[in-house]
């Protein structure tokens, strides 16, 4: 059986992040589900790219738990993509009853959110953004548009004064990134975090840090900062990517363009097509086996990283052709099993209401560079834009 001795595909290049599907598309020709990869140099993981395996991997925690305590023990501590895939002690990086009770504190604590209200939150935070460039005619959408109407977002839902939130984002993107300083972005996220819970204890409110500094589970101080890692985390980087990702799309894909202006494809529809084709955590629901698992002629070693690569396993051709996906909500961008995304819901009401505003106060918005002049952040778990330069007529502030 093969145990993968073979050379390892590096997905932390500028050249993956510029052309990553060409790239699944020969690990599965060369090695079938299971690809060997590096996620940073001499840091090595399988990447699963078949959907059937994915899904199963997904849905059996008992064989593939999250826990990666005993994988880390032959990691550098200073390994800078440690933040993203070490241990915490929250509902993504944890096993058992452990996970168990630190989901059940993040499944109530954002239940309190009304989705309806959401809306209306991203409204305006929305046309807040639109009226600081749309005098200009041009914008970095990704820059000017999306990060500061997901984090405004989050942070009102949060509870979280401009100043926390602002620390907290910008530390949270380099994280994502995993790059040389992502290990001092972790100090200043986790302190921004703990002055977010003091802040919150002195002066609880209608949001759902108070919400879980009130559970039931009783989380601990430093439970609760990671309970936040994982909901500002999922509710931020992700959530601005696929803002930022479907807009590409609407520009760049003429049947996708084509279709919302005709409006026989609806927003909704078109995030549902970038999802398939361009989820924002291109590659990660990471697991450790804790013995040696066959699937087909591959073994995958005990205490091994796992990582489930939701682009390739959306774009796996045993699910048919791209034009079959269109408009499909069966992908895997949120995960699935016991740790799918519980902010799934909360993700896509932020990333449709923030599009249609935009679209709606600049419908001739158009890519003011040549698609494929974009630059893509490089790292082996997101697929992000470094900035999307848009351009439209000059138009008069909307009223708030």
């Amino acid at each position: 059986m093969n145990t993968h001795p073979c050379r390892r595909y590096p997905m932390y290049t500028p050249e993956f992040a510029a052309d990553p599907h060409a790239a699944y598309q020969k690990m599965r020709q060369e090695h079938g589900a299971l690809v060997p990869v590096e996620l940073y140099p001499g840091l090595e993981a399988t990447l699963v790219v078949n959907h059937n395996t994915a899904v199963k991997i997904l849905n059996d925690p008992v064989r593939f738990p999250a826990d990666p305590r005993v994988w880390q023990r032959s990691v550098p501590a200073d390994c800078p993509i440690l933040p993203m895939v070490g241990y915490r002690a929250n509902a993504l990086r944890s096993a058992g009853r452990e996970h168990a009770r630190f989901r059940a504190s993040n499944v109530d604590a954002l239940a309190g959110v009304a989705l309806h209200r959401l809306e209306r939150v991203v409204q305006r935070r929305a046309r807040q953004a639109v009226n600081r460039f749309c005098e200009k005619g041009e914008a970095d959408f990704l820059n000017e548009f999306a990060k500061p109407v997901v984090l405004a977002t989050i942070s009102d839902l949060a509870g979280a004064p401009d100043e926390v939130a602002g620390r907290i984002g910008m530390s949270m993107a380099a994280v994502f990134e995993g790059g040389p300083d992502a290990g001092l972005a972790n100090d200043v996220l986790m302190a921004a975090l703990h002055d977010l819970i003091e802040l919150k204890r002195a002066r609880p409110g209608d949001d759902f840090v108070t919400r879980l500094i009130a559970h039931e589970t009783e989380l601990t101080g430093p439970e609760l900062a990671q309970q936040l890692v994982t909901l500002f985390g999922a509710g931020y980087e992700p959530t601005t990517n696929t803002i930022a990702n479907t807009a590409l799309r609407i520009q760049s894909s003429a049947h996708v363009r084509d279709g919302v202006s005709r409006g026989s494809l609806s927003v909704r529809e078109a995030l549902f097509e970038g999802l398939f084709n361009d989820p924002p955590m291109a590659n990660y629901c990471l697991s450790y086996p804790p013995q040696p698992v066959v699937i087909g002629d591959q073994v995958l070693l005990a205490d091994q990283m796992v990582v489930i690569s939701l682009a390739a396993c959306n774009n796996d051709p045993a699910l048919g052709s791209p034009e079959r996906r269109l408009g499909n909500r069966a992908h895997l961008a949120f995960s699935a099993g016991p740790h799918a995304c519980p902010a799934a819901d909360m993700s896509m009401v932020i990333a449709k209401a923030a599009l249609d505003e935009v679209l709606e106060a600049l419908p001739d918005m158009q890519l003011a560079i040549p698609p494929d002049q974009v630059r893509w952040r490089p790292g082996p778990f997101h697929r992000a834009l470094a900035s999307l330069p848009v351009s439209f007529a000059p138009t008069a502030p909307l009223p708030n």
